[in-house]
């Protein structure tokens, strides 16, 4: 492969400013998906636009005529598992996965191609929900004894850690953040389900499919509290900055979730992603218990 195109949001990733992991992975890209290209036998197109910040995505055709898509993905920790939670799922509600390599920080991947490929996230925010809500319960099932997937308990963790060494925090009254921080520390403690989770599924990542009407790409799978999961799709929605418990709320009767969990678990989340979205500050305080 000659010069390789990178989409518009994984091009603004490259240059000083990166994080020097990802940066590596962006000089180790081109030659990468050469390198699967000839082994399994592809032809490309150009890739997918805008993309995302940490996988390369394209079409692709197969030595068959499959219409396929390859992604070739950085390896971090939130997306480590991504291939064995398709795995897991095996076209249940998600896309499926028809072979995978993992080549030291590149996760490439052969999926199944959703066409017309029409993100949810066009419908409005409320068939979004519907859609979204029909989903998930398909994926959160008991993953197998033995499974190497990391918890939910050890990513928030994580995401606690980082919040409170940042040092550019928007301002919050300390009781309502420290509140935040640490419902966000002892939620997944007190779940009374674990189930493998998305993580990560809003309406850039559920997709128009001809095998079914929608199915999830991109998925973050770690076990966990259902609860968790309708989280990222409520702050992507404009409703959250207007009535977050009502969204909150609704969000819990589509799914068979406790209100009130699924309520503290939006306060907590709006807490800890408030170094990049200050304006959920108003939401934390309107939710706060």
């Amino acid at each position: 492969m000659t010069a390789l195109r990178l989409p518009g949001r994984l091009a603004e990733y490259g240059g000083s400013n990166t994080d020097p992991a990802r940066q590596r992975w962006l000089d180790r890209l081109p030659s990468v998906i050469a390198q699967i290209a000839r082994q399994w036998e592809l032809e490309l197109g150009d890739p997918f636009e805008p993309g995302g910040a940490c996988a390369w995505v394209a079409p692709a055709r197969a030595a068959s005529g499959n219409r396929l898509v390859l992604k070739v993905g950085w390896v971090h920790p939130e997306a480590t598992h991504e291939a064995a939670g398709l795995r897991f799922w095996n076209g249940n509600g998600a896309v499926r996965l028809h072979a995978s390599e993992l080549l030291g920080d590149c996760q490439a991947m052969l999926l199944e191609r959703c066409e017309p490929g029409t993100m949810l996230a066009e419908l409005p925010e409320p068939d979004q929900d519907q859609v979204l809500c029909a989903l998930l319960p398909r994926l959160w099932r008991e993953p197998p004894a033995g499974h190497e997937f990391p918890s939910l308990a050890e990513m928030c963790e994580r995401w606690a850690r980082e919040y409170e060494a940042k040092a550019d925090r928007p301002p919050l009254d300390p009781g309502i953040e420290r509140a935040g921080i640490e419902l966000f520390r002892t939620l997944p403690a007190s779940a009374e389900r674990q189930a493998l989770l998305a993580t990560d599924l809003h309406g850039q990542n559920i997709l128009a499919a001809q095998r079914e009407p929608w199915l999830a790409i991109d998925p973050k799978p770690h076990v966990g509290d259902p609860a968790f999961d309708p989280l990222q799709h409520m702050l992507n929605c404009e409703r959250v900055l207007v009535d977050p418990a009502g969204l909150a709320r609704r969000h819990a009767e589509l799914l068979g979730l406790d209100p009130e969990r699924v309520r503290l678990w939006l306060f907590a989340r709006c807490v800890q992603a408030l170094p990049d979205w200050p304006e959920l500050a108003g939401v934390a305080v309107r939710l706060a218990p």
